[in-house]
């Protein structure tokens, strides 16, 4: 047992009620599990360092002189937020545990696919569902980064690769921060107290993921989309299904996302 702060203890040993199948299966045969020892403090400084390194970094490049719709400005504020949502994550639970395939399931098997296209095509349908509603009461409405790619003035080549960091990249770090950081944390906690951990862990994971993005208008279908990947989560003890069906949920908008640059350069 580790001993210190009331979050370290208790963190090695039989694995936690909704703890990744990675860990389970490591406990089980037998191999030296080091103690996680990153908590919530190390989740909120991932979500600080989302926010902090693209206002700085672009801070930087707009006194150099680099326009706000330019490549810099609508690449950065993409890829940006990763040093805290993927890569801290990364370096946490390599430092304080037993890295993120272990502590967080980041690990692929062949059924995660099929379980990945059938998240995405519910999450897709249920999510279009909501839209149509949140539509009507609210009037049409894009999510921010789609805002910004239409907006942003870049030659063809750039909207390409933001469509394609949209399409990988972003979801493979949300769900490392959400799915996987997230969810073990609060799972952890909740079986700590006797609670029902997969539960709170796939409604409160879900809650965070649709609130960080600091859209109001998006709420619903952001809380929809999250409840379905988190149910991934929570089905596979792994985050790759949940991969899967984020990416293939992000395809539709950056496909239309080309189309209407390509479009509006000819």
């Amino acid at each position: 047992m580790a001993h210190g702060r009331p979050e370290f203890q208790d963190v090695v040993g039989v694995p936690y009620q909704g703890a990744p199948t990675t860990y389970v299966e490591a406990f089980a045969a037998g191999l030296p599990l080091r103690a996680q020892r990153w908590a919530a403090s190390d989740f909120v400084i991932g979500l600080v360092l989302a926010v902090i390194v693209p206002i700085a970094v672009l801070g930087v490049a707009q006194l150099a002189g680099a326009p706000t719709n330019g490549t810099v400005f609508l690449l950065g504020s993409l890829m940006l937020p990763w040093v805290g949502l993927g890569v801290w994550p990364w370096y946490v639970t390599r430092h304080r545990g037993n890295g993120i395939r272990i502590d967080l399931g980041f690990e692929w098997h062949r059924s995660d696919v099929v379980w990945g296209v059938g998240g995405a095509a519910v999450s897709i349908a249920v999510g279009s569902l909501v839209i149509w509603i949140t539509t009507k009461i609210f009037g049409e409405y894009d999510s921010a980064a789609g805002q910004a790619a239409l907006a942003a003035n870049v030659p063809r080549w750039v909207i390409v690769v933001f469509a394609i960091a949209a399409v990988i990249g972003a979801p493979l770090c949300e769900e490392i921060c959400f799915r996987g950081f997230a969810f073990a944390l609060i799972a952890r906690w909740a079986d700590h107290r006797s609670l029902a951990a997969v539960p709170w862990a796939t409604i409160c994971s879900a809650v965070l993921f649709a609130s960080i993005h600091m859209e109001p208008v998006r709420i619903p279908v952001l809380l929809v989309l999250g409840l379905v990947f988190s149910l991934l989560r929570a089905r596979t003890g792994r985050i790759g299904a949940s991969v899967i069906a984020h990416s293939l949920n992000n395809i539709i908008p950056a496909i239309g996302i080309v189309t209407a640059a390509w479009s509006a350069a000819s």
